[in-house]
């Protein structure tokens, strides 16, 4: 390709009188220009998109519409599944199975708030990979109850969180969304 830009530029220039060895320092020095050009977009490219693939939160209320009292419930704990989703960017939130799925490494912050009638336990917690992290808890409050709860946690990629419903608890939501759960990335680590 060098021999061919040397013979274009004789062509051009019209005279057999050009140096062709100061021609060629000229032409290389383009060459590795032009190589750190495309090196450097390269880089750009893969730092806008992994920039692009740390912009993770997402938001939910416990129902879609409507207004509804979930649990109690005597066999075991049952995982919430939100379905107001408000927002999901980066689509790590699944309002099928109420579970958000990591896909990056980082801290992330988790927050949940549950909401009761009178009478009623009120009791829910944060899993990680079904382990709890973090808990709400009003035995039989005497009026209509509020809790919530938030933490920081390390996520690997496929890490899950998800928010479950105590055993013998009950939730109540409605189109104010009393019953939430929310979360995003603070930072990748």
């Amino acid at each position: 390709m060098l021999v061919v830009l040397q013979l274009l530029l004789l062509l051009c220039v019209g005279s057999s009188t050009v140096n062709i060895n100061v021609q060629i320092p000229e032409l290389e020095k383009l060459q590795q220009m032009e190589e750190k050009i495309q090196t450097l977009q390269e880089t750009l490219n893969k730092v806008l998109s992994e920039h692009e693939a740390r912009k993770i939160a997402f938001s939910a209320g416990l129902l879609a519409s409507g207004s509804k009292y979930i649990g109690p419930f005597d066999d075991a704990w049952k995982t919430l599944v939100y379905k107001k989703v408000y927002s999901n960017i980066g689509n790590a939130y699944d309002s099928n199975t109420g579970i958000f799925t990591a896909p990056v490494k980082g801290a992330y912050y988790f927050g949940f708030y549950i909401h009761t009638r009178a009478k009623i336990n009120l009791g829910a917690g944060l899993f990680k990979n079904d382990v709890p992290q973090c808990s709400v808890f009003s035995a039989k409050p005497t009026v209509q109850s509020n809790a919530s709860n938030g933490v920081v946690l390390t996520l690997e990629p496929g890490d899950q969180v998800h928010i479950k419903l105590w055993k013998y608890a009950q939730v109540y939501d409605d189109k104010s969304s009393y019953t939430s759960f929310s979360g995003f990335l603070l930072f990748p680590l």
